[in-house]
Parts: structure tokens; C-alpha cells; sequence
């Protein structure tokens, strides 16, 4: 018996083991990942209708392959109030909005009380939105900063109104390459650890993984392995208790950073990263092909490859535009309907917990 059928089976193995799933054709790979999406979901693509805002871009860690924060590629350092904040959550609530995902910097000028009071305040002015906030080096970042515990730190979050975490942060796991792309950032080690307390409380939270730059196959299987083990038992997860909603393969993007990867992996090399993450990840509900970072017809294509999500209309992206994704200005709700069914799947609008809203 072959690897893929023993994977199929509920065998465990080690990345190193597992990378040897990328020796098959991308066409064997398919039919396995697409079948297993078929079975939960059928034809489905879920989207959602939501906002980015990211307060500001100045931040206190250098990571080389970001192009977002204000740095000597990026001179046009920002910081928004709260008020402006609570603006475009309202301005996108009226447009439609169900979710606004804040994802900031690591901003040394913000206090504590400033990011929970911003939470309390953008759910005090719109309490049907959901909130997703805080990637888990935010999170990193506030604890180093202030001295309060990750877990206080995510506990008054919480309390201050966040429903769930983006998966934000995550990079790559392996402790080696980590420290050339993002040294000084959240360890591997506390990122899960973040997230695990998140969920113990009984939130939901996102994963996501970098890849594409100087990381290896057996790197994309040790991250994903990570995640398997870090996820919450099957019960907890489908009654939205807490665990990994979605994983998340964020593509990187090469434009206006430091990291100066050699070559970017082939579309054939990213399909198959994710179908494989649709046959390992067995735990985590949801694989997002997320149109941001791999653009539509790529990510439309994951859809046949074991994807089921496309994320949403986002409206206004940042953090990937400014390294060279075709993400800027969001995408209106007209035209991912339209792209989802012209690829032959059925659009379902989802909430920010894949709670179905509309079959469309």
C-alpha cells in the first residue's frame, strides 16, 4: 500500500515522510483531496462578506519578507483612532459587512487600554459585527510589551468583544528558517500556545502558513503537523467551542521586502501544496484558498484541489497589496458570486464561524 492510501487511512507519519506526497502527479493528488471536500461539502464554496482594517503600519519588528510596515520600501507610516476605526466598521456594515478583521502592526505607540477599548468600542457601535482580531504575535507582541501574560492578554479581548482570532503570525513553524524571516517575532512554540488558551476558552481561531520563499516541502508538512496536534478534539470543534476553524496557505508575495527569495514556487507546486493540506489536515474543517495572496483563478482552481473557501470581499487589503498581490481594493460580492459559479460550484455566504447564511 502506497503512502497517499495509508494517509487516506488515518496512518500517521512524519513530515519528512509525508513530503513524499508532492512525488505524486498533480492529477492523483486531486482526486484525493477533491474527494475528501466533496464529502463534507459537496459543490460548495464558502465566502463571507467582510472588511480588512489594519490601524497602523509602524511596528516595532523587522521581518524580511514584509512590505506593510512603514520601513525604507514602505515610507508612509499611518496610525488611525479609534474613531476612524468604528467609521469604516460602519461605513461596511451598511455595505453589507457581517465581519471586520483588525489586524494591526506591532505598534509601539498604542497603549494597552488603547486596543481594548477600540474592541469594546467598535462592538458597542455595532454588535452584530463580528469581530476577528489580534493575529497571536499581536497578541506576542502585547504580552512583551506591557508584562501581562498572553493569557490576560486574551482573556480581556474577549471580554472586550472579540469573537475570533485570524491565523495571522504563524509563517512558517520551523524554528531555523523562522529565525532568518521573521527573527524577534512570536516563537513557534508560543504561537500554538496562544492559540490553544484562545481555545480553551471556548473561541475559534484561524491557522495560517506562509510559504513559497526559502522553505522547504518537509517545512510545509512539519507546520501542518504542528496544527494537526494542536487541534481541538472533534467535538469541540464542530460545535464551535473552540480549535482551528480554517488553514490557511498564504502565498508569498515577493514585492517591496527583504527577504529575496530565489524563485516563486510554480502553479502546479501551490495546487499541490494544497490538496496535500486538504489530505493531511484531517481535523481542520476548512482549507481557504485565499484569493488575496493567490489570486482568483488560482484560488478558484484550489477549489477542484480540496479548498472550499475563498475567504471574502474584504474590501480594502493592505498588508498583501503592498508586497505585489492584485488585492488592493477588495472584490465586490457581485463578481465573486459570479467567478464562483462561472467555475462551476455552488456560492454559499457563510458567517466568520462557516455557519451557513445563503446558498446564492
Amino acid at each position: 500500500m502506497d503512502i497517499l492510501d495509508q494517509v487516506l487511512q488515518g496512518r500517521e507519519f512524519s513530515a519528512n515522510e509525508l513530503a513524499k506526497l508532492y512525488e505524486y502527479d498533480i492529477f492523483t493528488l486531486g482526486q484525493a483531496a477533491n474527494a475528501l471536500r466533496e464529502e463534507k461539502y459537496g459543490k460548495k464554496v464558502f465566502f463571507n462578506m467582510n472588511r480588512h482594517i489594519n490601524p497602523t503600519n509602524i511596528c516595532a519588528d523587522v521581518c524580511k519578507f514584509c512590505a506593510f510596515s512603514a520601513s525604507r520600501k514602505n515610507p508612509n507610516p499611518y496610525e488611525m483612532t479609534i474613531d476612524e476605526i468604528i467609521a469604516q466598521t460602519i461605513a461596511s456594515h451598511k455595505n453589507g459587512a457581517k465581519e471586520v478583521h483588525i489586524v494591526s502592526a506591532h505598534s509601539p505607540n498604542y497603549s494597552y487600554e488603547w486596543y481594548m477599548s477600540c474592541f469594546a468600542e467598535v462592538k458597542r457601535a455595532v454588535p452584530q459585527i463580528h469581530l476577528k482580531a489580534m493575529t497571536a504575535a499581536e497578541v506576542d507582541y502585547l504580552d512583551r510589551k506591557f508584562g501581562v501574560g498572553y493569557q490576560k492578554v486574551l482573556e480581556d479581548m474577549a471580554k472586550a468583544g472579540v469573537d475570533s482570532m485570524p491565523g495571522g503570525g504563524a509563517e512558517i513553524f520551523d524554528e531555523k528558517v523562522r529565525k532568518h524571516i521573521c527573527s524577534g517575532k512570536v516563537s513557534s512554540k508560543r504561537w500554538l500556545e496562544i492559540h490553544t488558551h484562545w481555545h480553551s476558552i471556548g473561541k475559534m481561531s484561524n491557522a495560517t502558513m506562509l510559504f513559497g520563499h526559502i522553505e522547504s516541502r518537509e517545512h510545509r508538512l512539519d507546520h501542518m503537523l504542528r496544527l494537526a496536534n494542536a487541534q481541538c478534539d472533534r467535538q469541540i470543534v464542530e460545535s464551535k467551542n473552540g480549535g482551528f476553524s480554517a488553514f490557511i496557505p498564504l502565498l508569498y508575495q515577493r514585492d517591496n521586502n527583504y527577504l529575496n527569495a530565489p524563485t516563486p514556487p510554480s502553479g502546479q507546486e501551490i495546487i499541490k501544496t494544497i490538496a496535500i493540506a486538504r489530505i493531511v489536515l484531517a481535523n481542520i474543517p476548512h482549507i481557504k484558498a485565499y484569493w488575496a495572496t493567490l489570486g482568483i483563478n488560482i484560488a478558484l482552481l484550489a477549489q477542484e484541489f480540496g479548498a472550499d473557501d475563498m475567504d471574502g470581499t474584504i474590501e480594502l487589503e493592505s498588508i498583501q497589496s503592498a508586497a505585489g498581490a492584485k488585492s488592493k481594493k477588495g472584490m465586490s460580492e457581485e463578481i465573486l458570486i459570479h467567478a464562483i459559479k462561472d467555475a462551476g460550484f455552488i456560492p454559499v455566504e457563510r458567517d466568520s464561524l462557516y455557519n451557513e447564511l445563503r446558498v446564492c
